[in-house]
């Protein structure tokens, strides 16, 4: 199936969606004061060894110190004895070592790293301190694989060091292409290595390449329409890129010159503000609560309004299947990562639950990250991971609501009034005042005038002072403050 990709650029962020059939399947933004980490390579420092978690942590120039287990640690990982050395034994305060990030900063955890390098080209990953050459599992056919093997080891200078991840994006590509990209990588990593040794730590050394020239490395493919940008400078950019590493895709790459913004026009603004949103109507009536946590995420399936099926047995068949195709797209557009937990409607029907798996295994192929799904559990949940690198869609556009600290919940208006005649109570036994003010929303105030008037009056009674009201039209409902007069 083909697809088309956008590219919106503006000085603040570069915004990036691929659409199959005018639908858009995934979104990525980047922005300049936040760009990503994943695949940078660092002159780091051990600032402190941690024995007992087995790792530590090492300065990298970044405001947190990024994390480093010992299970990411090249040498520890090559020891293949069975003797492997704590990690006390391997590194030391002080030590400089060349590390790469593997996962960005997320909410309260630094950035973690491995000392297993590699660099990505177009067709290949270069592993500087390995040997041995590996195949995306993506390229089934055996017999291609072996092909795909014996051309890249004919390419290869005479005793050079290091080995090469073929990618998906090599299984049609000529002797030219693959030469071209071995040669790219190492003189990439020869000038990386001779920069290490003279420069102090911490020091970037090697940064990804930004989102734009991303997507011509790892989006596009031969199935790609074409790359759409509306900003005449990064077209350039991309047309240089091209030129260099991707010659085939240079007359797909065009400029977009009209009046209308390009994510309006095909409708990638409305897509961008439904994938933030906790609810997602499906087509059939039946919709998707989604909940993001700190722990996982969990996705409820519904009916809703759906009764089209010829029972009461199909219509939830029909609504899971459904369901399994959004949630895959739902999963792309919004990056979500680590555990997912999906609860589908209950299906008593052994060949139904067969079948939505099968629907929500297919629909996951499309899927460029690395993801596992186990199946059902004995409660009926499906549990499944996707790896998490970058920052969710929604963690890089929101933050947590000051109003509900994140809680997604208030306290109503009549809770704060009982919190209210409580506060009052207690500060008339602390304290001597003439009258006692309370400070709150219109909310708040309209319930103490209505509702609650006769318990406002009451408390007025039994401490025998008078209790005035005033609204503050800057605070939330669960704001309130109790002045002494």
């Amino acid at each position: 199936m083909t697809h088309e990709i956008l590219i919106n650029v503006t000085p603040q962020e570069t915004r990036v969606a691929m659409l199959e059939q005018g639908v858009v399947q995934e979104l990525h933004i980047e922005r300049a004061s936040a760009r990503g980490l994943v695949g940078n390579i660092c002159l780091g420092r051990v600032a402190r060894v941690l024995p007992g978690m087995q790792s530590a942590f090492v300065e990298i120039g970044l405001e947190r110190a990024a994390f480093l287990h010992i299970a990411d640690i090249w040498e520890h990982r090559q020891n293949g004895h069975g003797e492997h050395r704590p990690i006390e034994r391997i590194l030391h305060e002080g030590q400089t070592l060349l590390v790469q990030v593997i996962k960005d900063p997320i909410g309260t955890k630094g950035a973690r790293l491995s000392t297993q390098l590699s660099l990505a080209g177009r067709l290949l990953v270069y592993l500087p301190q390995d040997s041995h050459i590996g195949i995306s599992q993506r390229i089934e056919n055996e017999q291609e694989r072996e092909s795909l093997r014996g051309k890249l080891q004919t390419l290869l200078p005479e005793g050079s060091a290091g080995g090469f991840i073929i990618r998906t994006m090599a299984e049609a590509a000529s002797e030219r292409e693959l030469a071209t990209d071995i040669g790219y990588l190492t003189k990439l990593w020869s000038d990386l290595t001779e920069r290490s040794a003279q420069v102090p730590a911490p020091t970037l050394l090697y940064q990804d390449l930004n989102l734009a020239q991303r997507v011509l490395r790892d989006m596009t493919t031969d199935e790609t329409a074409r790359v759409l940008v509306d900003s005449g400078e990064t077209y350039v950019r991309m047309q240089e890129f091209a030129r260099e590493y991707t010659p085939a895709l240079v007359d797909r790459i065009n400029h977009y010159v009209g009046e209308r913004p390009l994510f309006d026009l095909h409708g990638v603004e409305d897509e961008i503000e439904k994938a933030l949103a906790r609810r997602v109507d499906l087509k059939s009536g039946g919709y998707l609560i989604i909940d993001q946590t700190e722990a996982m995420t969990t996705i409820d399936v519904n009916t809703g309004g759906f009764v089209g099926g010829r029972s009461f047995d199909d219509t939830i068949f029909k609504t899971n299947l459904e369901a399994a195709q959004v949630i895959a797209r739902q999963l792309r557009m919004r990056n979500l990562g680590g555990i997912i937990i999906i609860d589908f409607i209950d299906m008593e029907n052994v060949d139904h639950r067969s079948a939505v798996l099968a629907e929500l295994d297919k629909a996951l192929e499309k899927d460029r990250t690395r993801l596992t799904v186990n199946g059902f559990t004995q409660l009926g949940l499906v549990e499944m991971t996707r790896k998490r690198t970058r920052e969710s869609l929604a963690h890089v556009l929101c933050e947590t609501c000051p109003t509900c600290s994140g809680r997604g919940e208030m306290k109503t208006a009549q809770t704060v009034c009982y919190d209210i005649l409580r506060e009052i109570l207690r500060e008339s036994r602390q304290f001597t005042a003439r009258e006692f003010r309370i400070l709150a929303s219109q909310s708040v105030i309209d319930m103490f005038l209505d509702e609650e008037s006769q318990g406002l009056a009451q408390l007025g009674d039994f401490i025998g002072k008078p209790i005035s009201l005033q609204v503050e039209t800057l605070y939330t409902q669960e704001q309130y403050d109790v002045v002494l007069i």
